[in-house]
């Protein structure tokens, strides 16, 4: 009976080491109980006794029997979903709830059922709910970044307090919060996301706000994508809130298909690669080779992207297990042949949030406001700022005034200059929302520059782009032979490489290909060549995404900073290739199945979509029998405690 208690008092108490993820038992028993329940409520059985055999004795009796059915789902499947959130983030559930109840009144104070809202109060109303959700944001996820940004400019030494633990220490007159560290509540830019979305999608009248609070709670909280998404937007879930609940043994074996993909890409994919190889790299860069520290960013490019997916995946299955639908948030986007198309196939959820409460409220590909310049001034000086460095400065301070030369002194491409500087803001504070650190600027700032240079180069013809690459090629030639350094020569290698793909592709593949009538191997020659090119460029730009993460926000600035320098020192440092093969039999395994991921995730989608349609049409017994075999399988990798997902800090 002790026994039995010990064990119920774990069940329901936080414990930080052991959250539920999706790869733990755990959580699977939480989800057989959580199904098993929701089967309990749609029994007959259950609706005969609450609907037909007077439970009205009292007042939650009668308040259950006024609810509708799909209500009392969404209700159970709410405080479910409360509940998932304590036992992985214990008393920030608090917050959720505080987040949960702010936007179902304020959505519900703009709504004219409830008496007249004029348009002035509404927008009161939803300025309210934007600017307290993103202070909470800002407080929990960048007041560490805020303090640096001002010790840096003003020479200062402040230290960030806890006011909020300072509070609770003094409600409860004792020491029971620490006052000097700020933990960020797992999932909360997504679940902010979600809300800001909600208030002013109701604002704008693109929906009607949800009526009853248990409903909205379940669409605000429930839990497969509460902690990592996708962002889930209302136009696409509310709907949901009202229908009844189906699954079709094709819907069933599609559920079961989508969690066994993302178990596969977490555990196998994802983990094995960290343990095994990148996180070796990132933590001791100078320890290893330039060739270990460059194969490093391409294993971590499909690390990142099977932890990300795979979660996801595993959410889709989830839900769909329980009859609801979740987006698409990724969609092969290693396929991508350019910058700007990886975007759209990347986070799907936040490149469509980014681009429809960010990018077109800045004035999209119509204008820019003066709030596009003020953003993109202020996080230009702020890089400046926290940098620290001179040449950094310098650089700044010239880009400024060199963005300000071609605003005047090229009118007839104002507009175009506008919608660029709108890209560049949404890909600036796109990097910002994945980390307060230094390194996130620079990796949104360095996409952002992709975009910009392909919407660039896809109005050139064959001999601008070969000459603008020929002289990228001698521009870096010139720099590393007057200043050399590791990051230059990067440059002569890559401009050297694009430079002769390019004049080689113009000059000597496509006129083979044309005179022998060959169009067709031209185009895929083309393709393939722009997808190496772009996996190239992400896979670099990965550096200071990785570099960041992982780390303290109190010393995640210098600490990133100094990892990406150094491998960027020892990538662009001497090689000894004779070591090469060495490091390929001892990372014989690694790289198996770095290619092997690789592969499967360029084959073609038509391929994709029939082995998930077979599985699907499978009898219950087969699909038994590979359930088992791949969790076996899957399992086989695990190397030490199961890594959590990255997008959890995010």
């Amino acid at each position: 009976m002790k026994d039995f208690f010990i064990f119920l008092v774990d069940l329901f108490s936080f414990n930080q080491e052991h959250p539920l993820l999706f790869v733990q038992f755990n959580f699977w028993f939480f989800l057989f109980i959580v199904i098993s329940g929701l089967c309990l409520l749609q029994s007959r059985k259950f609706n005969d006794l609450l609907y037909n055999k007077g439970l009205t004795n009292n007042w939650f009796g009668r308040y259950l029997k006024r609810l509708p059915k799909v209500t009392l789902r969404n209700g159970y499947l709410f405080f479910v979903s409360l509940f998932f959130y304590y036992k992985t983030s214990g008393l920030f559930v608090l917050l959720l709830v505080f987040s949960t109840i702010l936007g179902y009144y304020l959505g519900k104070s703009m709504t004219p059922k409830y008496g007249k809202r004029t348009k002035r109060h509404c927008k009161i109303m939803a300025t309210i709910g934007v600017v307290v959700n993103l202070m909470v944001l800002a407080y929990f996820k960048y007041a560490y970044f805020f303090t640096d940004v001002y010790n840096s400019m003003f020479n200062s030494d402040l230290h960030v307090v806890n006011h909020m633990a300072k509070f609770a220490n003094h409600f409860t007159s004792s020491p029971c919060f620490d006052v000097d560290t700020i933990l960020l509540p797992v999932g909360i830019s997504f679940f902010t996301f979600q809300n800001i979305s909600y208030i002013v999608d109701v604002y704008k009248r693109r929906i009607k706000s949800v009526d009853n609070i248990l409903d909205f709670g379940f669409y605000t909280t429930f839990f497969p994508q509460l902690v990592s998404g996708p962002i889930v937007r209302a136009d696409q879930f509310v709907p949901q809130l009202y229908r009844p609940f189906f699954l079709s043994r094709r819907q069933f074996g599609l559920a079961v298909f989508w969690i066994l993909n993302g178990l596969l890409k977490k555990i196998i994919l994802s983990d094995y690669l960290s343990v095994n190889f990148v996180d070796r790299v990132f933590e001791l860069p100078t320890q290893y080779t330039g060739f270990e520290n460059l194969s490093a960013l391409f294993v971590y490019s499909l690390q990142v992207y099977a932890d990300f997916s795979g979660y996801t995946d595993i959410a889709i299955g989830v839900a769909m297990l329980m009859g609801f639908y979740l987006p698409q948030n990724f969609n092969s986007p290693y396929k991508s042949t350019n910058a700007a198309g990886f975007w759209k196939r990347w986070h799907i959820s936040l490149s469509n949030w980014l681009k429809d409460y960010l990018y077109i409220p800045l004035g999209g590909n119509r204008k820019a406001t003066w709030v596009s310049y003020l953003i993109l001034v202020g996080m230009l000086l702020i890089v400046a700022a926290m940098a620290g460095i001179a040449w950094v400065t310098i650089i700044v301070v010239l880009t400024i005034l060199f963005l300000v030369a071609i605003y005047f002194v090229f009118p007839r491409h104002r507009k175009e200059f506008q919608t660029n500087v709108n890209n560049m803001d949404t890909m600036l504070l796109g990097g910002l929302w994945h980390g307060a650190s230094f390194n996130f600027i620079t990796w949104g700032a360095l996409n952002g520059f992709g975009i910009l240079i392909y919407k660039w180069w896809k109005g050139k013809g064959k001999r601008s782009r070969v000459v603008s690459t020929q002289l990228l090629f001698i521009f870096f030639m010139i720099a590393d032979l007057i200043w050399p350094a590791p990051a230059l020569k990067l440059g002569v290698v890559w401009s050297g490489f694009i430079f002769a793909g390019t004049a080689l592709r113009y000059f000597v593949v496509d006129p083979l290909c044309l005179s022998r009538g060959k169009e067709l191997l031209s185009k895929k020659i083309e393709k393939c060549w722009n997808v190496l090119q772009t996996f190239v460029f992400i896979s670099f730009t990965r550096l200071f995404f990785r570099s960041g993460s992982n780390l303290d926000p109190s010393e995640a600035n210098y600490e990133a900073w100094q990892t990406a320098k150094e491998m960027v020192n020892q990538i662009g440092g001497i090689w000894d290739w004779s070591i090469v093969p060495n490091v390929l039999s001892v990372y014989s395994s690694v790289f198996i199945v770095f290619v092997f991921g690789m592969i499967v995730h360029w084959l073609p989608d038509n391929w994709k979509r029939r082995y998930r349609l077979w599985f699907t049409r499978m009898p219950l017994w087969l699909l038994s029998l590979i359930v088992v075999a791949v969790v076996f399988v899957a399992y086989q990798f695990t190397t030490s405690g199961l890594l959590p997902f990255i997008y959890f800090q995010f």
